[in-house]
């Protein structure tokens, strides 16, 4: 059986798929089928979500990220590439843990419930869980998304990249990354493939936490890999120069 021509690209919290535009029709050209689902609560216009929320984004938790993604892979002919930024970074490791993936990519991703993340996340995302609000969800102001996504690149670059891809977000969403049992990783479990990706400047997960995931894995027969791309944000999908990131994955996978 050759190897899987079907690619799922995940997109994290605080965006939505559009941020996945330019990858959709860039591994389209290298002969991939590419699906690039939104979130359920997240689909539509960025622009437009920020001037009326979604009616089931405050409903949505991770739990239906990784499901509203089962149920697309169930309907394919064969195992996808999944590919994860941040949040969806970790709902691509769970759907390995699940056997739903030939392999899966986890960029700048999230901790799963049991790897303690260091202070330097907690200090930038504690105000996507909602704890100390009474808002019934998260809206990131332009300051909180030059500092947690957009710390490399030029002011304009910042707003521009606001205005396209900000979304509002569901507080469920991050509570349930770090309080609902579901959220744990199987680190001994055999599994596909995994790499990680890490930007060296990322202000939400930083490198060194990206290497703690990485490296809590334990099966001596299963493949993980870790790549850090220095000075890249967290934005690193969508800075410049994602064309290497996004080839660096390619080639991983097609050397499996």
């Amino acid at each position: 059986m050759g190897k899987s021509k079907t690619i799922i690209l995940i997109h994290g919290n605080f965006v939505n798929n559009t941020s996945w535009t330019e990858w959709k029709h860039y591994y389209e050209q290298k002969g991939y089928k590419v699906y690039t689902p939104a979130n359920p609560g997240h689909e539509g216009i960025p622009s437009e979500l920020r001037k009326n929320i979604h009616p089931d984004l405050i409903k949505t938790g991770f739990i239906d990220v990784v499901n509203n993604i089962v149920n697309l892979i169930d309907t394919l002919p064969e195992k996808p590439l999944v590919i994860g930024h941040s949040m969806a970074g970790m709902a691509a490791l769970k759907l390995v843990e699940l056997g739903k993936a030939a392999a899966g990519v986890s960029i700048d991703g999230a901790p799963p419930k049991n790897v303690f993340p260091p202070f330097q996340t907690l200090k930038t995302v504690l105000p996507a869980f909602g704890f100390f609000s009474f808002a019934k969800y998260f809206m990131g102001s332009r300051k909180w998304y030059d500092y947690a996504f957009f710390n490399t690149i030029s002011d304009a670059e910042k707003e521009a990249g606001f205005e396209k891809y900000a979304v509002p977000e569901s507080f469920k969403v991050s509570r349930q990354l770090v309080l609902n049992s579901y959220s744990n990783i199987n680190f001994q479990k055999p599994h596909a493939p995994i790499l990680f990706i890490g930007g060296g400047s990322d202000h939400i997960f930083p490198p060194n936490l990206t290497k703690n995931i990485a490296g809590r894995y334990s099966d001596s027969n299963s493949k993980v890999d870790i790549k850090i791309f220095d000075n890249k944000s967290h934005f690193i999908c969508g800075e410049k120069g994602w064309e290497a990131v996004a080839d660096y994955i390619l080639d991983w996978y097609e050397k499996l």
